[in-house]
């Protein structure tokens, strides 16, 4: 009887048995026999790994298979998903033609940097070592850039500033719309640029030089705009050039200017109240609601059954004042004050055991010792002290403890913005919207950006520097609303304008439960947005070529394929929309 021939293939079956699923795997060989085709199962191969049966039934099907190192070497890898990320947030933005209607060698550089600026901040120096690294350089075309290129792109850049806010100004502010700003520091290495002054630090490095800055958002927190100011220039100074330039430069006539209490100055109200168009919205110094308070003019219990409330009161004509009351709060600042109150008095009672001791006399040298602790924590005003020239005492002024303590979680809401414009609850909730101003400034200065320490020497450069860095986060900014579904964010944004505007602000059950479980509901981490980029950073570029086939051989890339959160990471920015 002759051999039989045939093909042979691999079979796949599958059944299901009380709710198991049964997979077999058969090698079968087809062939023919008296012009029949019949098949003979030649073995089972159920009990083989996946990837085995996948290579057998391939190599059946005539593929030819050799051993990888034979087949190509890796000559290079690049980190990719970051910049892939940022170049597909830039291209959804249109913000090539936000630095420049045209294509140059300066706009190349610029979107380079605010890309690097975004996924590894650097001095100049070394972003140009940096991004070889990546594939940043080579998709930007600005791989032969040298430090000196950069530094010209950032000339180019910083006499391009107010075509490019005006862009930003004409994208996100609107007439009658609302307008943040705040004002921030940033501390300065060296001491040649004629900005860096030594003023109220926000950093907390106090006695060294600074520079200011303030920020233009609109009510999200999306930047528009930056200015640059000496580092003792007072908030206040810089308030009306802004509001100016809102007018003049960029044509919001009409506008809500939000400010805090220290921006916003009396001499500011009367300019802006001169001005038509334009209305405001602050808060009251804590001395300011204590005069109203002594005047008669807010009653305390008038909080006992709500927590807003509007008056009105002849020393603010044409204005409204919305008081508020957040139990929570008051407990924060009755703790608060305790803890300063007990630390001012542990280190008024070392210097009242020493003077007891004998070890410290005299009335002026007990004095000086007293002077230098006894307003550290601020709460100088709350002690009554006793120096004499062998004996010190000191304690609480209760009455006046009391008294503060009275006014503990009340703040109010000053605006020149009509009733008819905006009620009071909304009033509340776009003051409080400045807290978007300061989360940029912590992006800005701490936790992606890194503006400081500000290391140039001119005062053009520090501008440029900012802008620059003001510019990375408008892209951060979209990034970040567009992730807000994989990272800790909270992704019900819509009950902000509802919810109570004096009670604590609360998270979303969904916000919790990530926070809580550091997971997605589909059970893989939930990322911050540092986290997520290191993610997208396994995503690389493979430069490879044909085994000991010398340097100049032809090479060929090969992209990781993303998994399934890089993917969807990466499916969110397309989904940018202006």
């Amino acid at each position: 009887m002759p051999a039989r021939t045939g093909t042979a293939h691999v079979v796949t079956t599958t059944r299901k048995y009380k709710d198991q699923v049964y997979r077999t795997h058969l090698l079968r060989r087809s062939y023919r026999e008296g012009g029949v085709v019949k098949n003979e199962t030649l073995g089972n191969l159920s009990h083989l790994p996946d990837a085995l049966i996948d290579l057998i039934r391939r190599s059946l099907q005539g593929e030819t298979f050799v051993p990888l190192g034979q087949a190509f070497e890796v000559v290079r890898s690049r980190a990719h998903g970051p910049a892939q990320a940022v170049a597909l947030t830039l291209q959804r933005l249109g913000f090539a033609s936000v630095i420049a209607s045209k294509p140059c060698r300066e706009r190349d550089l610029v979107l380079a940097m605010v890309a690097s600026r975004i996924v590894a901040p650097h001095t100049k120096l070394a972003t140009t070592r940096w991004w070889h690294t990546t594939t940043l350089a080579e998709d930007f075309g600005v791989a032969d850039a040298s430090e000196d290129d950069l530094y010209a792109a950032m000339d180019w850049l910083l006499a391009r500033q107010g075509t490019i806010q005006k862009k930003l100004a004409a994208r996100h502010l609107s007439a009658g719309g609302l307008v943040l700003y705040d004002l921030s520091s940033s501390y300065f290495e060296g001491s040649t640029c004629p900005l860096a002054k030594i003023g109220y630090s926000r950093d907390g490095r106090h006695g060294m030089l600074q520079v200011n800055y303030g920020l233009l958002t609109d009510a999200r927190g999306c930047p528009v705009a930056v200015s640059v100011h000496e580092g003792n220039v007072a908030d206040s100074q810089t308030l009306l050039p802004e509001i100016k330039r809102l007018r003049e430069e960029f044509g919001i006539e009409q506008l809500v200017m939000v400010g805090d209490r220290g921006m916003i100055s009396n001499k500011a109200i009367d300019e802006m109240n001169e001005t038509q168009g334009v209305v405001w919205i602050t808060a009251l110094r804590s001395a300011s609601i204590r005069a109203l308070v002594e005047q008669g003019q807010l009653q305390l219990d008038l909080f006992d059954e709500r927590n807003l409330l509007e008056l009105s009161s002849p020393d603010y004509p044409g204005e409204r004042l919305v008081a508020c009351r957040n139990p929570e709060l008051a407990k924060l600042r009755t703790h608060k004050r305790e803890e300063l109150l007990a630390a001012t008095e542990a280190n008024l009672q070392k210097i009242k055991a020493r003077v007891d001791a004998g070890k410290l006399a005299g009335r002026d040298e007990i004095g000086l010792r007293v002077g230098r602790v006894i307003n550290q924590y601020k709460v100088a005003k709350h002690f009554e002290l006793a120096i004499g020239e062998n004996t010190f005492s000191f304690a609480r002024k209760l009455e006046g403890i009391t008294a503060e303590a009275a006014l503990d979680g009340i703040y109010i809401i000053r605006t020149s913005v009509p009733l008819a414009q905006m009620d009071s609850a909304d009033c509340v909730r776009n003051y409080k919207a400045l807290a978007n101003v300061e989360r940029a400034f912590r992006s800005l200065k701490t936790i992606d950006l890194k503006v400081r320490p500000i290391h140039h020497r001119t005062a053009d450069r520090v501008r440029a520097h900012i802008l620059l860095c003001m510019l990375a986060y408008y892209v951060e900014w979209h990034m970040r609303e567009a992730w807000r579904e994989l990272m800790f964010a909270d992704t019900d944004q819509q009950s902000k304008a509802t919810r109570d505007p004096v009670a604590p602000a609360k998270r979303s059950k969904a916000a919790l439960a990530k926070a809580a479980r550091h997971t997605l509901d589909d059970g893989t981490s939930a990322h911050s947005f540092s986290t997520l980029l290191a993610e997208l950073a396994t995503i690389v570029r493979n430069t490879c070529r044909t085994p000991k086939a010398g340097p100049d051989a032809p090479t060929f890339e090969v992209l990781t394929t993303p998994n399934t959160k890089q993917q969807r990471a990466l499916e969110l920015l397309q989904q940018i929309r202006l």
